[in-house]
């Protein structure tokens, strides 16, 4: 199946928490796992085994990857970024809802996160881009790039996406995941099984509960170039609610010394490092927390953690390289009061 390549998350593992239910009262769990989206996708959920689950699933993502996957030649974004004025949406499910979200994430964080940034991820080496060869930057090709994107750029006419310039271009990369996760998770509901955890690299949505407690995911520490998986503190997941991580250690490469990541500046046009190692975001849906997220790694770790605490139903836990080179952890005051009440 081709499917998108995208900043991989900063988490990995399902745990769940000790509770006194009977053995004899707990809900049988079923796990399914498979390839989506460039990574993987792994699904666990209570209950009797549903027959057909892998082909709906499978059948969901493909469907989701002709109209969003930028890998896909004949999808719709594809077609939209080889275009000249743009495309008709009529037909398409799940581009509108996208282009949503994307409008309201661009306003609320002042366009540090903006899905035209495409054709500056491309120039930087990831997306359908090449990898760079050399550190040379061409800054007036650069700036010539830059001024493709701006998310007033882009705009639904009737049923068309419409681009001001020829080379204006999408990457909703950022959301992706978060977005197939959602998907996966609304399919389990409407299939009876409303007890669950999805996860799609890294990126995850609750359903319900595991057996009467609320599912959890580990959190792993953000090491470029450390292949070990070792977890910097778990979170719960309660009803509903979906948790993605931004970060720069898994997506990233090195040119003579210099190392570029993924996460592209949409404001100044060039690659985005700060002392903000990872950010996960926890929201109601995980294609929002996905391009919060996203947009975190972009603000660095005060401005993302001003913008978070400023936004209802949203909730951060950062991961932050301190000016000694330590590591160090924030959290929203939110989330804080969560996690002291679990250790009561």
């Amino acid at each position: 199946m081709k499917a998108f390549f995208c900043a991989f998350a900063a988490l990995f593992l399902i745990l769940s928490a000790c509770d006194n239910t009977s053995p004899d009262e707990y809900l049988a769990a079923h796990q399914l796992s498979g390839e989506a989206m460039g990574s993987y996708y792994r699904i666990t959920y209570l209950g009797a085994r549903l027959d057909g689950l892998e082909e709906s699933v499978d059948s969901l993502l493909d469907a989701y990857n002709l109209e969003l996957s930028p890998w896909v030649e004949e999808s719709t974004i594809s077609q939209f970024n080889d275009s000249q004025k743009g495309v008709s949406l009529a037909g398409t499910q799940h581009f509108q809802p996208n282009l949503e979200l994307a409008a309201e994430v661009v306003e609320r964080t002042g366009g540090a996160y903006d899905p035209t940034v495409a054709p500056l991820v491309n120039y930087w080496g990831f997306g359908t881009g090449e990898k760079r060869t050399s550190n040379n930057i061409d800054t007036v090709e650069l700036n010539a790039i830059r001024q493709n994107v701006g998310y007033e750029l882009v705009s639904v006419s009737g049923d068309s996406l419409v681009k001001q310039r020829p080379g204006v271009q999408l990457d909703l990369n950022a959301s992706a995941k978060g977005y197939g996760v959602d998907l996966i998770s609304d399919l389990l509901t409407e299939r009876g099984r409303p007890n669950h955890l999805v996860d799609i690299g890294g990126e995850f949505r609750a359903g319900g509960t595991k057996n009467g407690r609320p599912w959890r995911v580990a959190i792993r520490l953000p090491e470029e170039n450390v292949e070990a998986v070792s977890a910097a503190g778990t979170l719960p997941l309660e009803k509903g609610r979906a948790l993605a991580t931004s970060g720069n250690y898994l997506n990233h490469y090195e040119v003579d010394g210099e190392t570029y990541s993924h996460t592209i500046n949409p404001l100044t046009g060039y690659v985005e490092r700060n002392a903000l190692l990872s950010a996960s975001v926890l929201a109601e849906d995980c294609a929002t927390a996905d391009a919060y997220a996203t947009a975190c790694m972009v603000l660095g770790p005060d401005k993302a953690m001003t913008l978070i605490e400023g936004l209802q139903d949203l909730e951060a836990y950062f991961l932050v390289r301190a000016e000694n080179g330590d590591m160090e952890v924030r959290v929203t005051a939110g989330l804080r009061e969560e996690m002291e009440s679990e250790e009561l």
